[in-house]
This record gives C-alpha cells, sequence and structure tokens, in this order.
C-alpha cells in the first residue's frame, strides 16, 4: 500500500512537470511554504503566491489535503485501540486470578471429589471440575496470547517518528529541493465488530467460568451429603448383618449337631406349639418316628397333627382323656396299643399305606400292633401344615387346649414309605439314626411358638439316664 501511493504520487508529479515544460520550456521547483500557508507549489521565491490555473496542481493539492486528515484520523484509531487492548488486558488478568484461585480450592478438596458423567454445562468442557478448570485457564492464557499478538501488530503498523515526503522533481542550472509533502497513513485497524465479539466472547467466558465454579461447589456440597447418607446406610446394614449373624452362631452353638435339640411344651394351653416349616407332598405311605417324654394326665394330649385345605385332620396323633392314643388318618381311626405317659423316653414308630390301609405301631423298637382298612386308598394331600403339639380345627389354628400336648419330643422324622423293621429297632437302640427323606428333624427346619422352647439334647444319653 505504501509504495502504491509513493508510486501515485510520484507519477502525477511527473506529468505535472512534464505538462508545464511542454507549455513553458521550464522547470517549476517547491520551495519552502510559509507558516499557515496551504502546502503547494503555488509560491515563488519571495514568498508571494504565484496565481495558477493548472488543473492538475488543483488534484494534487486536494490529494494532499486528504491524505493529512487521514493520518489524523489513524493517529487517532490508534490510541482507541491501545485503550480497547489495556481493557481486554484487564478483564483477562481478573479472569486468570479466578481461575487460579479455583483451582487451588479445588485441589485441597480433590481426596473426596467424584466425576459426575451425567451433567456438563460447558459444552465441550471435561466434565471432571480440575480439568474443567484446567482448560478455562489454558483458554484464557490463549486468548491473552492472541490479544498481545493483536497489540504487537497493532504497534508495527505504526508509521515512524520521521514521515515519509513526497516532493516534485527539480532539474535545469538552478536544481531545486523539496519539502515534506505528506505522511503515508498506516494499514487499516482492526475492525471495529472484531473488538466487539471479541468482548463479548470475553464476557460469555467469564459468565460461564463463574458459573461452572459455583455449580462445583454445590456439587461437592450434594457428594459430601450423599456420601455420608451412604456410609450411614452401609453402617446400618453391616450392624444389623453382624447381628444375624452373631445370633445364628449363638443358635447352632448351642447344639452340638443339627438334630440333638428337644422341644418342649410344658402347659397345657391353645398357644405354645411347634411349627414344621416344610411341608408334604403327595404320598401313598408314610412312616412317622419321635421321640416323646411326657406324664400328663389324663392322655398326654396331641404329639403332632397335619391338615390340609378342606381336612384338618389329615394326619393326626393324639391320646385325648381316657381314650388310647388313636391314630387318624384322612379322620379316619385306629387306636394304637402304646403307652408313653411314665415321664419317660420313649422310642415311637407308626406306618401306613393306603393299600388296604394297613398300619403297624411300634414302641421302644417292638411291634406292638398292626391292623388295616384305614382309610384305605386314599392318598395323603399334599401342601398342608404340621405343627407340633397341638391339634388342628382349621389349617395352621383354632387350637383346643385340652388337646394340647404336654411334655418333650425330639427327633420327628418323616419318610414317603414303610420302613423296615430293622432300621426301625436300630434308631430305637440309638444304633443308628436316619433322618426323613420328607422331613428331617433339623433346628432349622422347626419354629416354636407361644413360649415353647427348643434345648439342646443328646437322646441317647438322656435315655440311659432314665433307665
Amino acid at each position: 500500500m505504501l509504495n502504491l501511493i509513493v508510486g501515485i504520487l510520484y507519477l502525477v508529479s511527473g506529468r505535472t512537470a512534464r505538462a508545464n515544460e511542454g507549455a513553458t520550456g521550464s522547470r517549476f521547483v517547491c520551495n519552502a511554504i510559509p507558516p499557515g500557508a496551504e502546502p503547494g507549489c503555488g509560491y515563488g521565491p519571495t514568498g508571494n503566491r504565484v496565481q495558477s490555473t493548472s488543473q492538475v496542481e488543483d488534484e494534487l493539492r486536494n490529494t494532499i489535503i486528504q491524505l493529512r486528515e487521514t493520518i489524523l484520523l489513524q493517529k487517532e484509531t490508534i490510541v482507541s485501540q491501545q485503550g480497547t487492548i489495556k481493557e481486554l488486558n484487564s478483564k483477562l488478568a481478573r479472569c486468570e486470578s479466578s481461575a487460579d484461585d479455583t483451582s487451588q480450592s479445588r485441589a485441597r478438596g480433590q481426596g473426596s471429589r467424584r466425576k459426575e458423567y451425567g451433567k456438563n454445562t460447558m459444552g465441550d468442557l471435561p466434565r471432571d471440575p480440575s480439568e474443567t478448570i484446567d482448560q478455562l485457564g489454558k483458554t484464557m492464557q490463549s486468548l491473552k496470547g492472541r490479544l498481545e499478538s493483536l497489540e504487537q501488530q497493532q504497534q508495527q503498523l505504526r508509521l515512524p517518528g520521521s514521515n515519509l515526503s513526497l516532493t516534485s522533481g527539480g532539474g535545469g542550472g538552478g536544481g531545486g529541493g523539496g519539502g515534506p509533502v505528506a505522511s503515508l497513513p498506516p494499514l487499516a485497524p482492526l475492525p471495529t465488530e472484531l473488538r466487539e465479539v471479541l468482548r463479548q466472547r470475553l464476557e460469555v467466558l467469564e459468565g460461564q467460568l463463574l458459573r461452572k465454579v459455583s455449580e462445583l461447589e454445590e456439587e461437592k456440597s450434594q457428594l459430601l451429603n450423599e456420601t455420608a447418607g451412604h456410609r450411614q446406610r452401609t453402617e446400618s446394614m453391616l450392624s444389623s448383618l453382624l447381628e444375624r449373624i452373631t445370633e445364628l452362631e449363638r443358635t447352632n452353638n448351642a447344639f452340638k449337631s443339627p438334630e440333638d435339640f428337644k422341644v418342649s411344651l410344658s402347659v397345657r394351653t391353645n398357644y405354645l406349639f411347634g411349627r414344621i416349616k416344610k411341608s408334604l407332598p403327595e404320598m401313598y405311605a408314610f412312616t412317622v418316628c419321635m421321640w416323646l417324654k411326657s406324664s400328663a394326665s389324663p392322655g398326654i394330649g396331641t404329639p403332632f397333627s397335619y391338615g390340609v385345605p378342606g381336612q384338618a385332620n389329615e394326619i393326626v396323633l393324639i391320646e385325648w382323656g381316657n381314650n388310647p392314643i388313636e391314630l387318624l388318618v384322612n379322620d379316619k381311626v385306629a387306636q394304637l396299643p402304646l403307652s408313653v405317659s411314665d415321664g419317660r423316653w420313649h422310642h415311637i414308630c407308626i406306618t401306613w399305606t393306603t393299600r388296604d390301609g394297613f398300619w403297624e405301631a411300634y414302641q421302644d423298637g417292638e411291634r406292638l400292633g398292626t391292623g388295616d382298612n384305614l382309610a384305605p386308598w386314599h392318598p395323603i394331600k399334599p401342601g398342608g401344615v404340621i405343627i407340633l403339639g397341638q391339634e388342628q380345627d382349621i389349617v395352621g389354628g383354632r387350637f383346643d387346649a385340652t388337646q394340647a400336648f404336654v411334655g418333650e419330643m425330639s427327633q420327628f422324622n418323616m419318610w414317603d414309605r414303610v420302613l423296615r423293621p430293622g432300621d426301625i429297632v436300630g434308631m430305637a437302640n440309638c444304633s443308628a439314626y436316619m433322618p426323613g427323606n420328607v422331613i428331617p428333624w433339623v433346628d432349622t427346619n422347626v419354629e416354636v411358638m407361644g413360649g415353647a422352647t427348643k434345648a439342646p439334647l443328646e437322646i441317647c444319653e438322656e435315655r440311659a439316664f432314665d433307665s
């Protein structure tokens, strides 16, 4: 641009000189002009204005005046741009100070922070709080570098102290010198639109930084609250588990083995009883064995009962009043020749099969009676409830205190087949132990209600003391 303007001025000057030579045959030399006078060559050696009617000289004069006005405008623009740059530098310094303070505060709380992947209010900024602040700091540094670069470019665009001059050539015998004509304007200043965009962008970034810092602080507070709540719930759950484990260990340690315990029903009421947690499948035969100890009178009551929907007396063993011990199957009755009310431990077993309703009764390993036609061809219904110590009038309830069992029992086992006499003898004399394949006597399978108790018992040692 500078070379182009200089070239144009030289071309104009050359054309003017050649035109004047052609007209008069002489050369024009520009002399120093008096103070306050308009620049140009329209003055003689004495300082008096020389009248000229040349159109080219008027154009040259107007051009020089316009160039000088342009120079003044450019100087004002430079001053305005310097103020804008200082303002931007000041804002950048504030943003950097805020970013540094936030980075330090986040670094102190780094041990408890947590990444939140479901929330991002800064668009493409990192989601980790420390990375977000670092990225904002880098962005501010980049903007500062760009502004410094613009400022350096602006300084390079300024003209040096000595202005370039444009002179018309001197010739002929007299020779002549030229005075300063005009200073060339600098390159175009930074557009106002760009400055406004930069200012708005900085304000937006500053607002985003402040909002992000506020959100990070709020998130930190929420995380602390959530962590405290989660820790409290976890500790409560662990405490409950430890209590449960301790209770189970204490319960298991009470018995040397899962089957070495007894159930005690010491009072004849309608609310003391035990319950078997398992139920029966459909069966076409069964054997039930148990140890009993009772001295109640009249009658020991109901050692066990099994009721199903529609038939509360599906299987019942009962000694009520002055009646003998009876076995009920589907509410049909068979009297058994057993006697166990002497206050000593006795082992009893009862077998039954649906074929002809055949039954057997064993006491202490000896078969004392048999019979048939007890609910023949009736299968035992599944899905009922087994109650120890009470007779059921409805499934699982409505007990009668006069029919309650009083005493102790142990090793109640049940099979879905008829056991051989040798197996029954082995259990009765403590030479063998066979848990029931349908209902085994284990601690976890028996629960007591209404004040009934479970206690450790080694039945064979206890029986030896009885004898």
